[in-house]
């Protein structure tokens, strides 16, 4: 009888050493909700400022493919993005191949680039033109509002559209 219950005893360890119990699954659980409430934020931060870098990249990128436009074909600026983009193979004033044509579309990583001409001359070339870049939801996209002219001049404003009169970068 003396052996029965030993055997009884050691079965009865077995048992309780074969898995997890549900305070020690709880405490798991609870310490990776904790871990995902303080990098969850982290990372929505992390990619707004991934997505304000390449809206500001962005904007120098057409700054400067503007630049080499004017000094390559002598007209002073173009009239929309779509002329700046184009494949390149066989660049002329109305497919330059100097911008990508994502960044012609005017949506790029969470950003709506808006290209407006502002003035011409009497054959219709851009004298002036300004380029905003705005988060596509304010917030969680981006955060700051983004600007930029001919005088190449990247500006930002934390609430609105961003204009010739905010501080530049």
């Amino acid at each position: 009888m003396n052996h029965t219950k030993k055997n009884e005893d050691r079965s009865a360890r077995h048992l309780s050493s074969k898995g997890f119990s549900l305070i020690e699954l709880l405490i798991v659980v609870a310490v990776i909700l904790i871990i995902a409430a303080i990098a969850i934020p982290n990372y929505i931060q992390s990619k707004m400022r991934a997505n304000e870098a390449a809206a500001v990249h962005g904007l120098r990128d057409i700054s400067t493919a503007e630049l080499l436009y004017s000094s390559t074909y002598g007209i002073n600026f173009t009239t929309n993005l779509i002329q700046l983009s184009g494949t390149g193979i066989n660049p002329d004033p109305n497919n330059a191949g100097l911008i990508d044509e994502v960044l012609a579309a005017g949506v790029k990583q969470g950003y709506t680039i808006a290209y407006t001409s502002i003035s011409t001359d009497s054959f219709g070339h851009t004298l002036t033109y300004m380029i905003t870049a705005d988060p596509q939801v304010s917030g969680s996209t981006g955060q700051r509002h983004f600007y930029t002219d001919q005088t190449c001049v990247i500006r930002s404003n934390i609430s609105t559209t961003a204009g010739p009169s905010d501080l530049p970068l």
